[in-house]
């Protein structure tokens, strides 16, 4: 199987490690099959697929569309290493405002999926790092919403919290107990 699904402490985040192939050239892996994510837990329709360039320190997010244009996201680091965070978002959820996190690096060719009802946000922890992403709806400004990356409330332990660099956007962004009904319309269903 050239996929391992790894769920996490909040089990509907799954880390998924692909398997290389290497040779005297290089490797050769594959980063999507839609019948081994499907055998792992991930049976999702990917419509678009995102890729960023960031410096180190850089944060990015943390984002999420609410419905009917909320988005699973099924992340990897191409090249450098980011900490890439989820933030559970489903109210009534045993998890409800709690976070997990993972290290995804071009070396180890770990992927992250963050379902629909999670913020989702990454900080570069090394120079020009490249993020590829494939989502399961398309971006829709309307719905777009986000949450404060350093809430205290969370208590995110971000690797370069003193260097952390922020979109205007992001540097505003309400905390969790700022959020209103209007910009949360998540409710927990069991595992997805």
């Amino acid at each position: 199987m050239p996929f391992e699904f790894e769920p996490l402490a909040i089990p509907d985040v799954i880390l998924v490690k692909a398997r290389a192939f290497p040779d005297e050239r290089g490797f050769f892996m594959e980063t999507f099959k839609q019948s081994e994510f499907a055998r792992g837990g991930i049976r999702r329709n990917f419509v678009q697929d995102n890729f960023s360039y960031s410096r180190r320190g850089t944060v990015r997010g943390l984002h999420y569309q609410m419905n009917p244009a909320a988005q699973g996201k099924l992340v990897a680091c191409l090249r450098g290493e980011i900490y890439d965070v989820a933030v559970d978002l489903r109210k009534g959820s045993p998890t409800y405002g709690r976070w997990v996190a993972a290290l995804l690096s071009a070396e180890n060719r770990r992927m992250l999926w963050v379902p629909e009802g999670f913020a989702h946000g990454f900080q570069a922890l090394t120079e020009g790092v490249m993020v590829w992403y494939k989502v399961t709806a398309e971006y829709d400004p309307a719905t777009e919403r986000g949450l404060r990356w350093d809430d205290p409330a969370l208590g995110i332990e971000w690797p370069l919290r003193q260097e952390a660099i922020l979109s205007t956007k992001d540097a505003v962004l309400p905390t969790l107990a700022e959020l209103s009904e209007a910009d949360n319309n998540f409710t927990y269903g069991g595992h997805l």
